[in-house]
């Protein structure tokens, strides 16, 4: 990923017009929903898919195709929208991911589905990362923060809202309209995006790793195959398997020998050389196994086993969703104020554990609430690491590495949940087999029905015998849980991995968690410049609400209102301004504007130019060291990587963000005034 990424030559949000900036964030967030929506409404479909296309034992691969095809996707995706302009690459990403979701629609048997998600995943990764990045180029950092709120807004709707609507379309319509339902919400953000959005001039050069994304891509599709085909469509010492395990070897060795030389790399080798990064990469890879290997076959057990509707077995699913989100938001919270971290990766895997035993208890009597329990503790095992992890590694790394750390902690999570999905469908596949022939060995059954029929089509329990069939779906409910029994150690090898974890304090700057970096299962991409003016933009708006201009005046060891300087910041910005009309324009009270007017006349700090109030020499004075404690105040929440060396662009981000944010109407002044010993 390339560092020291210049900004747009035209200043973001410059020349905008806000409404038309606005439909256009719609039309991204649209466009963000259907691909975020594809990672979760297909899991409450897939039983019937399976049912209707056949092809229980390949179930994962549509999971793990669109995963796959995604995390690949991603890195070419980002530097190409920098390098060949970002609007045409959205569009071309919509495109493609509807070609993907009609083909979807259309497929007539598993073979078919698969090879569509991974069109579907090809798309679906250039919107989920130019989405974002778009919002970069056409608003300004002060209104960033809002905007990229909105789209970690729509990550945890979709966590919610993807099992609901997967079950009610295949209940309602036919699972089909799964994938159709992304045609009318695509074509309206194509045409939208074609007319309104307008993105300033930029053209980042890259040297685009292209070999090392092909190589790694290889690797995790090799990984998979084994993991998926190993004891199911092959056995594990055939010589396809083992032919696969050693394509997969060599593919790594190659992949490494390239990144070394890569001008570029797209997964830097020097990042392993960080233990805090390693053992994160490590605790990514087993949380993103245990939670997507779980999301894809509980689903399954609800509909299979428990008799439930696939609209009510969304419903089932939310108590580990809301599980997930309370702890996540939560977790991010704390950390963002106490600056401690180390008790929720060791916390939320040890929770996942325990949430992990407990899945494995259910049976095809277990009530709702006994259920509804298990999957809230699994949930918020899972709420409890994801969020912190990203956290930690952004804090473990110099600036120029920040955005390749981050991408990198969020690949293996992807991998991890490729891999996971892939795993717990080999073990599930197994395990069926034995069972049914175990459960059907002497009963009758009717014509043409035997356990290789139950298991490719699970409506054939239906044509069962009363006395055939309740040990036909312990078969089925054991194979399921026994899943989560296997998956048990190895998320306890990432509790144990958590405690090696070294405890550094957090740079303010890495205290703004991003939900798409925490709850989306492909990488994101950004440059550390990108990655650094979200957090700090983030950081500026949530300030501001926390009585930045006190701070501001304490730091410039002013004795003022906060609303004075606040007002002196703001005519040094507008370069002049009337109390009048400024109490019509922001939320300010009167009354508050009024007395910052008069203190500022009163200390000779500004004067009457008609109405308007404009600064005097005196004044002028003031608010350069108000803007230069504003500086400062952003400057410390960048810790070390502030240091005498740091780079140019990181100055400027610096200087532009506390420009932005000084004096702005989104930063309103409250409070009592700061008193100093020395008066301005």
């Amino acid at each position: 990923m390339a560092q020291g990424i210049a900004p747009a030559t035209v200043a973001p949000g410059a020349g905008q017009d806000r409404r038309t900036v606005r439909v256009a964030i719609g039309a991204l967030l649209l466009g963000m929903l259907i691909a975020a929506l594809d990672q979760t409404i297909v899991s409450t479909a897939l039983p019937t898919i399976v049912s209707d296309l056949g092809g229980m034992e390949h179930l994962s691969w549509v999971v793990t195709a669109y995963m796959l095809a995604a995390t690949a996707a991603t890195p070419l995706w980002g530097k190409l929208g920098d390098q060949y302009g970002r609007k045409k690459l959205f569009q071309g990403a919509i495109v493609i991911f509807l070609i993907g979701s009609a083909l979807c629609g259309l497929a007539q048997n598993m073979g078919e589905l698969i090879g569509f998600r991974a069109l579907q995943g090809l798309g679906g990764g250039g919107l989920m990362v130019l989405s974002m990045a778009i919002v970069g180029d056409i608003v300004s950092p002060r209104e960033r923060g809002k905007y990229q709120g909105l789209f970690g807004a729509v990550f945890g709707a979709t966590s919610v809202l993807g099992p609901l609507l997967g079950g009610f379309f295949t209940e309602q319509l036919s699972w089909r309209w799964v994938f159709y339902i992304n045609l009318p919400i695509g074509a309206i953000a194509l045409l939208v995006i074609a007319a309104v959005l307008h993105i300033p001039a930029r053209g980042t050069r890259h040297t685009i790793d292209y070999l090392g994304t092909f190589l790694i891509a290889s690797v995790a599709t090799c990984l998979v195959l084994v993991a998926s085909l190993g004891g199911t469509t092959w056995a594990w010492g055939s010589a396809q398997i083992i032919g696969l395990a050693v394509l997969g070897v060599v593919l790594l060795a190659a992949f490494i020998a390239v990144e070394r030389k890569a001008v570029e790399p797209v997964l830097p080798l020097k990042l392993f050389r960080i233990r805090t990064f390693t053992l994160v990469a490590v605790i990514s890879f087993i949380v993103g196994f245990a939670m997507f290997g779980a999301m894809t076959y509980l689903p399954t057990f609800l509909q299979v086993v428990q008799g439930i509707s696939p609209t009510m077995s969304g419903v089932h699913m939310l108590p580990m969703v809301l599980g997930m989100l309370l702890t996540s938001t939560a977790s991010g919270q704390i950390v963002s104020r106490t600056g401690r971290w180390k008790v929720f990766p060791i916390a939320g895997t040890g929770v996942t554990t325990i949430g992990l035993l407990l899945l494995h208890r259910l049976t095809e009597t277990s009530p709702t609430w006994e259920m509804s329990v298990y999957f809230f503790v699994f949930g918020a095992g899972l709420g409890l690491v994801m969020q912190v992890l990203v956290l930690v590694v952004q804090n473990a790394v110099d600036y120029a590495d920040l955005g390749v750390a981050t991408s990198g902690a969020t690949f293996f999570r992807s991998i991890g949940a490729s891999f996971g999905v892939a795993i717990f469908g080999t073990i599930f596949t197994n395990r069926l087999t034995g069972k049914l022939a175990d459960a059907l060995a002497g009963q009758q059954l009717p014509p043409g029905v035997g356990p290789g029929t139950i298991a490719a089509d699970p409506r054939a329990i239906g044509q069962l015998p009363p006395t055939a069939r309740q040990p036909v779906l312990h078969a089925y409910a054991s194979s399921i849980t026994d899943v989560f029994l296997y998956a048990a150690p190895v998320v306890l090898i990432a509790f144990v991995t958590a405690w090696f974890l070294k405890e550094d304090k957090l740079r303010g700057a890495v205290t703004a968690p991003d939900t798409s970096e925490t709850l989306a299962s492909n990488p994101v991409q950004r440059s550390s410049y990108d990655e650094c003016a979200r957090a700090l933009s983030a950081l500026g708006t949530r300030e501001g609400r926390r009585k930045i201009y006190e701070t501001i005046t304490a730091k410039a060891d002013l004795d003022l209102l906060p609303a004075a300087s606040w007002l002196l910041l703001r005519i040094k910005k507008y370069g002049s301004a009337d109390p009048g009309v400024l109490a019509e324009r922001v939320t300010v009270p009167l009354h508050v504007i009024t007395e910052a007017a008069r203190q500022v006349e009163e200390r000779g700090l500004a004067r009457r130019d008609g109405m308007p109030l404009v600064l005097t020499d005196q004044g002028h004075e003031v608010a350069l060291r108000l803007a230069t404690a504003r500086e400062e105040s952003f400057a410390e929440l960048l810790g070390d990587w502030w240091g005498p060396n740091r780079p140019r662009d990181l100055e400027k981000l610096v200087a532009e963000l506390s420009s932005e944010l000084s004096g702005s109407d989104g930063e309103q002044p409250t409070g009592p005034p700061a008193p100093r010993d020395h008066a301005a």
